[in-house]
């Protein structure tokens, strides 16, 4: 049987996978916004980071508000990685240095395989907008359940700098590349990933 993602999936120039459109989860850490009584708190960090994925025909499938807890925010993650209709997850929140800035522990414990490249050219572009408070910023991606997973920040121009030139850009070769292996596997094979305690 044929899955949604299946249908998605193409080669590029160099005929390697991608998916095309993407399907994202968004996760907002925040204690604040979450602890609100409003039904629909502000989340500019989550909505700058649809934006920039609508703009190049993405759609963002799940959007999730959670405390800046670590395991909250890791059954967030956990949960949404281990869908068969989410291709990449990213967090916006809870990366600095705050004794409750907990992202980057709990998304980078799922992970299988690392991308420190992320981080790395992420910082490396803060450095040109906020100078050398780059080095505070803990953002970490990588691999869980063969989905891409990025840790962004709070900031909405911060999520929009990621977004725009480094994950929007790279994210459906990243998302095709890390399934390839597994394109005619069914969903409840995934049911074993569990809690992963």
């Amino acid at each position: 049987m044929t899955t949604d993602r299946d249908d998605r999936r193409s080669t590029d120039d160099h005929g390697h996978d991608v998916i095309d459109p993407l399907y994202v989860g968004i996760v907002t850490v925040s204690s604040s916004r979450a602890g609100s009584d409003e039904d629909d708190p502000d989340d500019p960090g989550g909505d700058t980071i649809q934006e920039c994925f609508e703009a190049e025909g993405h759609e963002a499938r799940e959007r999730l508000l959670v405390r800046d807890d670590y395991a909250s925010i890791r059954t967030a993650v956990r949960g949404l990685v281990a869908r068969r209709d989410i291709d990449v997850v990213l967090t916006t929140g809870g990366t600095g240095v705050t004794a409750d800035d907990v992202s980057p522990e709990a998304t980078s414990s799922l992970f299988e395989r690392e991308l420190p490249g992320f981080g790395e050219l992420f910082r490396s572009l803060s450095w040109d907008e906020v100078g050398t408070r780059a080095m505070a910023s803990r953002a970490t991606a990588g691999i869980a359940v063969d989905t891409p997973v990025f840790c962004l920040p709070g900031s909405t121009n911060a999520c929009r700098t990621a977004c725009e030139q480094l994950i929007v850009p790279e994210a459906p070769h990243l998302a095709g590349l890390a399934t390839s292996h597994r394109a005619d596997v069914t969903e409840g094979s995934l049911s074993d990933y569990g809690d992963g305690e």
